[in-house]
């Protein structure tokens, strides 16, 4: 949960940048509407997962297989699925205030927004291309860029540019996520690109996103999108590169070697709060 507050402020900072002021109310609905749709695409995939007997045959890890809660008390399926319905409503009336408050632009995020919500785990985990890039849509472009939206009331392309890295980085999470469950996954109609594709291509795509990090973090210092102070964020990319090295080695068992699935957590977390820190501060 700790990547939605992230995301967040990585879009307050683009505006703080932009020096625009923002307004503290708005920015806690902000981050409340960003928690709810969280938690919502998080209780109904939990709901669904448990449902198709996925949560009963994946290998559980710190980092993958689910939380295992439902499958400990299956009592409490239903108190999740109205959560998760709970929380996708609320969302939509926070996003419907957005709209009449700051204007319609922020429509095409919250449309989105939604369709990932609802079609995450019953579609677009059936969808290689998609299912890879879905988290990486979701955290960093939608929350970022629809953040930096509210508080200034129009799109700045600083945003943007900045949501790319939570966007490589969130879909890199989950890939290499996915590596443990695979079996599990296949077992219940599952086709992401880790079972479509297998690992060797898996593993190039993770390497390509690190690149891809590097060269926008860079390409945006050296073309003064960025501050010079940026370059502070490509500081944890060694882990990634140690992740990888971990993906290489040990294929769909790296879940047995949690220090790789950590350290990849540590990169999707770290590098955007040290981007948006070098972005406020400039």
């Amino acid at each position: 949960m700790i990547l939605t507050p992230i995301c967040v402020f990585l879009g307050v900072s683009t505006v703080v940048a932009s020096q625009i002021s923002v307004d503290s109310q708005m920015l806690l609905l902000i981050l409340l509407g960003a928690v709810l749709a969280h938690v919502s695409v998080n209780t109904l995939n939990e709901y669904f997962d448990f449902k198709s007997g996925l949560d009963l045959t994946t290998i559980k890890t710190r980092f993958s297989g689910g939380s295992g809660a439902l499958p400990e008390n299956p009592d409490m399926a239903n108190a999740v699925l109205t959560i998760g319905l709970v929380s996708l409503l609320a969302t939509s009336l926070i996003g419907l205030f957005f709209a009449w408050k700051i204007g319609l632009g922020i429509i095409p995020i919250g449309v989105v927004g939604l369709l990932l919500i609802l079609t995450y785990t019953g579609w677009i985990n059936k969808q290689p291309v998609i299912c890879l890039l879905a988290p990486g849509i979701g955290f960093g472009l939608l929350m970022v860029v629809g953040t930096q939206f509210v508080l200034a009331g129009k799109y700045l392309p600083l945003s943007w540019l900045a949501g790319l890295i939570p966007f490589f980085l969130v879909n890199n999470l989950l890939l290499i996520n996915q590596y443990p469950d695979i079996q599990a996954d296949t077992g219940v109609g599952r086709n992401n690109l880790v079972i479509t594709h297998g690992i060797i291509i898996s593993n190039r795509v993770y390497a390509a996103f690190v690149i891809a990090t590097i060269a926008v973090i860079t390409t945006c210092v050296f073309t003064g999108k960025f501050p010079v102070s940026s370059l502070i964020a490509l500081i944890p990319i060694p882990l990634a590169f140690f992740t990888l090295s971990g993906a290489m080695k040990y294929s769909e068992n790296i879940g047995s070697y949690p220090q790789y699935l950590a350290a990849n957590v540590i990169v999707a977390i770290v590098i955007p709060t040290l981007l948006g820190l070098s972005i406020i501060i400039g």
